[in-house]
């Protein structure tokens, strides 16, 4: 025994290759997420934040010069696999990456905004109570900067995530990006109280689905004796094992994958978080989650479990249309604007996992542009029902939208636009999404699918047309809230967010060239 151990002990240690020009963007952003930290632990508390937003922002903007660099110039047609196999950067890993960075940039200024309301709309002490002293005197003193750290390991949890060619790595991911979610949304300035309740559910049913991701895991393991999807996928195809293992892994894989991304019936965290978390907060984790977690479900079903399609696509048709229906139907009834997106947001994820179960060339590229397009309009919603205030911080009630084209006929047009685009109107990017991920989804054969997806489409259109009448055709209250002047951040994001659903509406050929660039590598 002896003898093995020394001998073991004297084999040569393989060292896995690194391709540090493909993963450059990644590690910008970890290493920049780890300065970040350090900033905090070292920095004088006045100094902190400009040094804390200039970091984020020149991280992000760095990682996406590299980005651009690598697509344009080095990176292979058929991607790279790295870190011995655990890193897949292929077509639509860049496609993510550049999406999660761009919608980063316009969250990390929402969040840094301190005009909108004195002092951040973020803060890190738990013993303030609204209304007191202690609460006044902090709201005149420098923005709480822990969040910009913990923004920065999300987007890197984010990005790994969505490159991940192994479930171990892709597990590991799903935690770095989610640890940082559940204490973002318990920091909000005001209404505290339902800020960390919202935390605290997020993280029990988010530890949940994770426990139902590892569990997965483990039996996918058992049934193909490794973690990587390409071997998944090869034991799939060719293996004469009993499929219990696969279809029992799969399932409790899909359901982590699909709490993540809130699709009904695992959407039960969603509305209470959406609202209760800050409003900045609320924007990243609105876009760019949707983003990490469809990129990750998208590549989990073409690469491991291509060949077993027939049997969990049946399964999948029922997910969709029941978070469809959830969202359509329950967005009708809810009177607050945060909760109503919420469910906006569960309706649009049935409409996007219509893309994902299509399996063709033409899925996953209309999936990928919808995330896009869903991203930007979301941010600048999530801009806008900041701006709306009154006495006690943030009016989300709709009672208080009420005649606000009157009071503020920019904000309601620009939120009007907003809205059509959620629901799919002609010349914004809502409708070409829709229209590419329907017209894939007929081409794979899916036509009752997208009738019913049709059909919800129109219901979830009525509580949006709804907002835009209260605005247009009531008359503001007298006592009614007002609209606060946007600082630099939550302008520059409200009009990014705009300009680029208006743009992937009117000339969308660009973003759908690159989206339909390439397949995933494994």
């Amino acid at each position: 025994m002896l003898d093995i151990l020394l001998t073991q002990a004297q084999a040569p240690i393989t060292v896995p290759s690194v391709d540090y020009p493909a993963v450059l963007p990644v590690l910008i952003v970890f290493g920049a997420a780890c300065v970040s930290v350090l900033v905090e632990a070292f920095a004088a508390k006045r100094s902190r934040f400009g040094i804390q937003v200039g970091l984020s922002l020149a991280s992000i903007v760095a990682a996406g010069v590299s980005l651009i660099i690598y697509a344009t110039g080095n990176a292979p047609a058929g991607g790279v696999t790295t870190f011995s196999g655990a890193i897949s950067i292929d077509r639509p890993a860049l496609f993510l990456w550049g999406t999660l960075l761009a919608l980063a940039v316009g969250a990390v200024l929402l969040i840094s905004d301190r005009v909108v309301e004195p002092g951040g709309a973020l803060v890190a002490q738990a013993s303030i109570r609204p209304g007191t002293v202690q609460d006044r005197a902090q709201t005149a003193t420098v923005m709480q900067t822990e969040v910009f750290p913990l923004t920065l390991f999300a987007l890197g949890g984010m990005m790994a995530f969505t490159a991940a060619n192994d479930l171990l790595t892709m597990f590991i991911a799903l935690e770095v990006l989610s640890l940082p979610l559940y204490l973002m949304c318990g920091l909000a300035r005001r209404r505290r109280l339902l800020s960390q309740e919202a935390a605290v559910k997020y993280f029990l049913l988010g530890a949940f689905s994770s426990a139902f991701f590892l569990y997965g895991l483990a039996l996918l393991y058992g049934y193909a004796n490794s973690v990587k999807l390409g071997d998944i996928a090869a034991a799939a195809a060719g293996s004469d094992r009993s499929d219990t293992l696969l279809l029992a892994g799969l399932g409790l894989l899909v359901v982590g994958l699909l709490f993540k991304g809130s699709v009904g019936p695992f959407h039960t965290w969603t509305p209470d978080v959406y609202q209760g978390a800050p409003t900045p907060v609320t924007a990243f984790m609105a876009a760019c989650t949707k983003v990490a977690a469809f990129g990750g479900i998208l590549r989990v079903l073409s690469v491991a479990f291509s060949s077993t399609s027939w049997e969990w696509r049946g399964v999948l048709w029922g997910v969709a249309i029941i978070s469809m229906v959830i969202g359509a139907v329950l967005g009708l009834t809810q009177t607050d604007v945060k909760r109503m997106v919420a469910y906006s947001s569960i309706a649009h994820a049935g409409f996007l996992l219509v893309g994902a179960i299509a399996m063709t060339r033409d899925g996953l590229s209309s999936t990928l542009f919808y995330l896009l397009a869903y991203g930007f309009t979301t941010l600048a919603a999530f801009g806008v029902i900041s701006l709306v205030r009154d006495s006690s911080g943030e009016a989300t009630h709709l009672s208080a939208w009420a005649g606000l084209a009157k009071r503020s006929p920019l904000l309601a047009g620009v939120f009007t636009f907003l809205l059509l685009a959620l629901a799919g109107i002609p010349l914004t990017s809502g409708f070409v999404g829709k229209f590419v991920v329907f017209s894939a989804a007929l081409s794979d054969g899916m036509a009752p699918l997208v009738v019913v997806a049709l059909v919800f489409s129109a219901v979830a259109a009525f509580f949006y047309l709804r907002v835009i009448v209260l605005m247009y055709f009531s008359e503001p209250a007298a006592d009614g809230p007002s609209v606060s002047v946007p600082g630099f951040g939550t302008g520059t994001a409200i009009f990014l967010g705009t300009a680029v659903t208006l743009v992937l509406g009117l000339v969308p050929a660009f973003a759908l060239g690159w989206a339909g660039s390439g397949g995933f590598a494994f």
